[in-house]
């Protein structure tokens, strides 16, 4: 359908604003011919040729790939039906579109923990060293506070990731919008301040911020 069609092409938008390369198929058959090549898969059970859960099923017995059913069946049994053919979660239409990137982000943490940065990462002339908690910029040490460490630190471990302000709240203050969202902004500015450009962290509008380079 023309709006099912409209649906999952702001979708695949949505997710790529996020930092994520997304693609959209429209039956179950070329689900089946490119889901090896995919992280994670968003599928809808109700497809236009093939049986939803038999697709899961499928998926689940040839590769480990997660997957989010997604479907406009709300029952106790069809939310079983689909976490037995194999789905990681599921969530039902409608949805928001931040509770799915959470729901993402979730599954995505559970098959595949998180490795532990480098001790030390560097970027052109700066170095951050978690070690010691130190941060060098050509040489020269800049004195930072613990949140503009951590801050620093979390957009260098993920240099080319754009990290969403939502996720920024939750890793460095351990918060999510309980805070002001000016807290951000502010030791945005200042670590800009101190690293001599505003070059090196780049805003990304409506989304947050990702490591750039001066």
């Amino acid at each position: 359908m023309e709006s099912e069609a409209r649906a999952a092409d702001a979708l695949v938008l949505g997710l790529s604003r996020h930092g994520h390369h997304a693609e959209n198929v429209a039956t179950g058959a070329k689900a089946l011919q490119v889901h090896h090549s995919a992280d994670l898969i968003l599928l809808d059970l109700d497809l236009p040729d093939l049986d939803g859960l038999e697709i899961c099923r499928t998926i689940r017995a040839t590769c480990a790939t997660p997957v989010i059913a997604v479907t406009a069946r709300d029952t106790e049994l069809d939310r079983v039906l689909g976490l037995q053919a194999g789905a990681d979660d599921y969530m039902v239409k409608p949805y928001g579109f931040s509770e799915l990137m959470a729901r993402i982000e979730a599954v995505m943490r559970r098959v595949r923990p998180p490795q532990p940065p480098a001790q030390i990462i560097t970027r052109g002339g700066l170095s951050i060293d978690a070690g010691i908690r130190e941060i060098r910029l050509d040489g020269r040490r800049i004195v930072a506070t613990r949140k503009e460490f951590d801050l620093l630190h979390l957009l260098a471990s993920q240099p080319e990731t754009v990290i969403s302000r939502r996720q920024l709240m939750m890793q460095v203050w351990d918060d999510s919008w309980s805070r002001s969202g000016r807290t951000i902004d502010t030791h945005v500015s200042s670590l800009r301040s101190k690293l001599g450009s505003s070059s090196w962290i780049i805003t990304v509008r409506g989304v947050g911020f990702r490591l750039g380079r001066a």
